[in-house]
């Protein structure tokens, strides 16, 4: 070999070396088989103006896809628990989901709630109403024996879980004994509505529904006494599947903390009727599930 050819020969094995090592680091990484998907496919929870609600999100689903880069698509849920059964046939990659679908999604599917929006009160928890007409004279859990309940749906926080562990807490477990007749209204709405009129004697609802019709029709108030309330747990909830890719799921985080920093963005919140967005903790809904134990042995009789 000429003396001209071994710098040649020494660069050649650098370089051989050099891609090696890069090889051999690539080799040693960890391989994520994350999805990194083109379209979110995004569900909602029915409320009582479904029209409404899907404009709300509309604008929401708009912003999100421009910031993200990735279609942002919206389906509405024909009613609660359905969230739970798209989730497992993995047809949503994410939902807005209420407290306790939410807790569901997260202990049986292992969902990541990532953000609550904060209402136009300035908060982002509800509370359930356990509510009477003032004229019924119903006042004790002793009282309501021999009535009409209405609750919202099983899959909900306020409207069923949260009565069925107060009725436990005083030692009312066979609700089917207990009252004459229980029903599901499929809305907040529907089950005040259902007391207003006398078609129910005893009503469950979530407080912020509750809150916004006196504020329409003051009148509401005169006519019925709230006789429990639950503690305060996140209202809704954007949950994702974990599956999703980690870049994504944190950029989408970003977005929506960041939403009430820029003109655009506060526009989009008030098209979407909230203040800004606040990052979830999987400890909020702790007490959800300290509920659920309390409502175990009446939902039990009431599966009978």
């Amino acid at each position: 070999m000429s003396r001209h050819s071994f710098p040649a020969f020494r660069f050649l094995q650098r370089l051989v070396a050099c891609l090696l090592i890069c090889l051999s680091t690539a080799i040693a990484l960890p391989v994520f088989a994350a999805e990194q998907p083109t379209e979110l496919l995004i569900g909602i929870e029915p409320e009582h103006n479904i029209f409404d609600q899907m404009q709300r999100y509309r604008y929401l689903a708009s912003y999100l896809s421009d910031q993200l880069g990735v279609k942002v698509t919206l389906t509405i849920m024909s009613r609660y628990g359905e969230v739970i059964k798209r989730f497992k046939s993995r047809k949503l990659d994410g939902a807005f989901l209420t407290s306790y679908t939410a807790s569901m999604g997260i202990k049986d599917l292992n969902l990541e709630p990532i953000a609550n929006p904060v209402n136009l009160n300035g908060e982002f928890t509800s509370q359930g109403y356990l509510f009477v007409r003032k004229d019924s004279e119903i006042r004790t859990v002793q009282d309501m024996a021999g009535k009409r309940i209405i609750f919202v749906d099983p899959a909900t926080m306020e409207g069923y879980l949260f009565p069925l562990a107060y009725l436990e807490q005083h030692g009312i477990r066979n609700i089917n004994k207990f009252f004459t007749r229980f029903d599901f209204s499929g809305s907040d709405a529907s089950s005040i509505f259902a007391v207003l009129d006398g078609r129910a004697d005893i009503g469950s609802a979530k407080n912020t529904v509750f809150n916004n019709l006196i504020h329409n029709d003051p009148s509401i108030r005169q006519e019925l006494d709230i006789l429990a309330q639950s503690p305060r747990i996140p209202e809704i909830t954007l949950c994702i599947r974990n599956e999703i890719d980690l870049y994504l799921q944190a950029k989408l985080v970003n977005v929506l903390l960041q939403m009430d920093k820029t003109a655009q963005g506060r526009k989009v919140l008030e098209q979407f009727k909230a203040l800004r967005f606040v990052k979830s903790k999987k400890t909020d809904f702790a007490v959800i599930e300290e509920m659920a134990q309390d409502a175990r042995a009446a939902i039990a009789e009431h599966g009978k």
